[in-house]
């Protein structure tokens, strides 16, 4: 299977996935497979919620839409593009990939199954049991598009076995125990990482509102979810707090206004000083993973030493939004959008996968 045919086959799937948004379903006649999954697929989008009750619609929508744009013959060219090593024959040195994957987003570990199928590898996976459903279908799609990938994919319910290398996700405590028992095997082995904007307060009302888009997308339950504010000393919150109330419905979703409830109580009873809107509480302290329904800020007052702490702390943070204040950081309201070539930890998984024996 060359890399030419891998990669038809993913663009495939990427025009499959962009017929569903949560404005309308959009039938295109054109697409392979249609009479087969289109319909299932709706049903599988609307039952996500019941599977696990953060996925709405509006989040799984949003999640598809996010590979239906990455998933273009441009994209996955230019991605490819950079990689010397030559894989667009049938790779002689096939490896049984386990991925072990995370559930807080819906198709959180999509990138990796399909960086060990682009690769020509073999892909054990184990899902979380909070997200069982959406990479079984579409991998049901890929294998109708091109029958070769039935061999090369396996969902494993039970214990991983006969494996040469592993990526696995997990919190900071289950990536110990990766760590121990796939010792003697190579790993990327995923802790917990949370993201964080820079201001200066000389943001816009339109960059602090794409600013609500990084915090509350997924619920902030996303590693590139927004979880920490660095803002310059006397900084005022008004602005910010006026730009996000766009945002105010994400109160009336249970899952959420629990947590909302919880942790504001937890604060308040600890006598934290809280900024609150009735919908996001604000808290300073100097840790980067906030919990559900609140963000952590701290001040500032040189944006070099902030830089030099930035750089220092650089293996707890996925990614940094700012306007151009730190080297790298990524606009405002793009965290839940990267690209192909966006590594998670910045590990380049396709390298690891083309190089490891």
């Amino acid at each position: 299977m060359t890399l030419e045919t891998k990669k038809s086959v993913f663009v495939e799937l990427g025009k499959f996935l962009s017929q569903f948004s949560e404005e309308e379903n959009t039938r295109n006649e054109s697409v392979l497979g249609n009479d087969l999954f289109f319909e299932d697929f709706i049903k599988l989008i609307l039952l996500s919620q019941s599977h696990n009750g953060w996925y709405t619609p509006e989040q799984v929508y949003f999640a598809i839409k996010s590979w239906a744009d990455a998933l273009t013959e441009e994209n996955i060219s230019k991605w490819l593009s950079q990689y010397a090593t030559d894989f667009t024959q049938d790779n002689k040195t096939e490896k049984n990939v386990a991925l072990i994957l995370a559930g807080n987003i819906p198709l959180v570990g999509f990138h990796d199954f399909l960086s060990v199928l682009i690769t020509g590898n073999k892909a054990l996976v184990k899902t979380s049991s909070n997200d069982q459903h959406l990479l079984p279908f579409l991998a049901k799609y890929l294998v109708f598009v091109d029958e070769s990938l039935k061999d090369k994919i396996t969902f494993v319910e039970g214990k991983l076995e006969n494996f040469d290398t592993v990526i696995a996700t997990g919190s900071n405590n289950t990536a110990r125990y990766f760590e121990y028992y796939f010792k003697d095997k190579p790993s990327i082995i995923r802790k917990n990482r949370n993201s964080a904007a820079v201001l200066n307060g000389k943001e816009t009302h339109e960059e602090l509102e794409a600013l609500g888009e990084d915090i509350f997308r997924y619920f902030g339950l996303g590693c590139r979810n927004v979880s920490k504010l660095f803002v310059p000393k006397g900084y005022s919150f008004d602005a910010f707090f006026q730009a996000i109330f766009k945002y105010q419905d994400v109160i009336h979703y249970e899952k959420y206004a629990n947590n909302y409830d919880y942790n504001k109580a937890v604060f308040l009873m600890s006598n934290f000083k809280l900024l609150d809107n009735g919908f996001l509480t604000l808290k300073e302290d100097p840790s980067y993973a906030s919990p559900i329904s609140s963000v952590f800020y701290e001040f500032y007052e040189n944006i070099d030493e902030l830089q030099a702490r930035l750089d220092a702390d650089a293996e707890q943070i996925q990614c940094i939004v700012s306007n151009d204040l730190i080297q790298n950081s990524i606009p405002f309201g793009q965290t839940q959008n990267p690209q192909l070539w966006d590594y998670a930890d910045n590990v380049d998984t396709i390298t690891f996968l083309l190089t490891t024996k």
